[in-house]
């Protein structure tokens, strides 16, 4: 019986080799929604009862309860990093079901997936801050479109950037395949 691997050792080589749920794959979006946390509790006490949060000509259009402003803030917050972990591990899921062991590849793909909804939550925390600068402070860093409109620039440049190395590697590894 030369050759023949058992059953049970045989699954839990495999099983060990799988793509399991690693932080780095949600680790921006976690990182932001903790320093909008930050932010919410440090400016919470210096916010009045009723924040302005919409703008025209940088004079304040619409008003809301701080409570209810910064569960508004918030709340998409925790629910991108939920997004996030869920893109995650649905691409989790469908690695182990068509790939047999572990894949750098694809744990690259996986951090990029989950890290991407990062992109909205600048963009919120952003507003977060201008909203709580203004009710504080009575300044604007800079309109939020403008800033959003950065960040959707910068975003596309940098997972344009993922996408040629990506293209690079895989051509790489088809022509060692065909090498071979």
């Amino acid at each position: 019986m030369v050759g023949i691997i058992p059953a049970e050792s045989a699954n839990k080589t495999t099983s060990e080799k799988h793509i399991s749920f690693r932080w780095v794959y949600i680790l921006l979006p976690a990182a932001i929604l903790l320093i909008s946390i930050i932010l919410a509790v440090s400016f919470y006490s210096l916010l009045p009862p009723e924040v302005a949060y919409r703008f025209a000509d940088g004079e304040p259009a619409s008003w809301m309860n701080r409570g209810a402003i910064i569960a508004w803030l918030l709340v998409p917050q925790f629910l991108l990093v939920i997004a996030g972990s869920a893109i995650s591990g649905g691409g989790i899921l469908l690695s182990r079901r068509s790939l047999p062991a572990e894949n750098t590849q694809v744990s690259k793909v996986l951090s990029i997936m989950g890290n991407i909804v990062v992109l909205p939550q600048i963009i919120l925390a952003f507003a977060m801050l201008d909203i709580f600068l203004y009710n504080a402070y009575r300044i604007h860093l800079m309109p939020v479109w403008a800033f959003a409109v950065i960040v959707m620039i910068l975003g596309g440049i940098i997972l344009g950037i993922f996408f040629i190395q990506a293209l690079r590697q895989s051509r790489g590894l088809t022509s060692k395949s065909l090498e071979e």
